[in-house]
């Protein structure tokens, strides 16, 4: 990090800004623990928000995922009924058929099982394979599943959000245009270093800068 003075303020208003946020960023942190607990279709609905977020608002996608499960369809629906629901969210067309295909692929019988098939002890190697397997999530939207069923404490979300933030605190100079694996891991690790310097948890610290653009602790 660099040590210019607007660097230097910019840490002192992210200290006390994380000192007003801090217990609901546990709050949500806490309510991320309890999601592994529920059932499949808990987990699976999680992912499917995940596969919408890209280049959509999140409060966006969350709805349209509740309005699915609300009237059947996320589990059982097909693609031209699932499709209209999700027009807010970009690249509609293409994440309709992302959630279709998970769902086949974590059917068994007439069933979602999703939980059988998630290495929990072995995050970073889970991450890897629901980026190789699963169309619609990379790193940054298999980070985002993870530490929304509670698996995320040592993971970054490099979403607009987070990029913003690095640059403004020098972590990194610019957002880069395409992010292979590579870059992703090597972004993370400086963001984890930084969280580790200014001893503030990396899950908290990845909330924390996504409140400062969105104005909430969500997820």
């Amino acid at each position: 990090m660099g040590d210019t003075k607007t660097e230097t303020d910019n840490l002192v208003q992210l200290k006390k800004l994380y000192k007003i946020r801090r217990q609901e960023i546990l709050k949500r942190l806490g309510h991320f623990k309890k999601v592994w607990n529920k059932n499949d279709k808990k987990i699976f609905s999680e992912l499917c928000f995940c596969i919408l977020t890209p280049q959509s608002k999140a409060m966006v996608c969350n709805e349209i995922i509740n309005k699915l499960i609300r009237n059947q369809l996320l589990f059982k629906g097909n693609i031209n009924n699932i499709m209209p629901y999700l027009k807010k969210a970009r690249f509609y067309k293409n994440k309709s058929k992302y959630i279709i295909e998970a769902r086949e692929f974590f059917k068994n019988s007439d069933n979602i099982r999703i939980k059988d098939k998630l290495d929990v002890k072995n995050i970073i190697t889970t991450r890897d394979w629901l980026v190789e397997n699963i169309k619609g999530i990379g790193y940054k939207e298999a980070s985002h599943f993870l530490r929304n069923i509670g698996f995320g404490e040592n993971l970054a979300i490099l979403d607009i959000h987070i990029l913003k933030n690095l640059k403004k605190f020098g972590i990194t100079k610019k957002p880069p245009k395409s992010i292979t694996k590579k870059i992703y891991l090597d972004i993370e690790n400086k963001f984890r270093e930084f969280s580790i310097k200014i001893k503030i948890p990396l899950a908290h610290l990845d909330l924390l800068f996504w409140s400062m653009e969105t104005g909430k602790i969500f997820k």
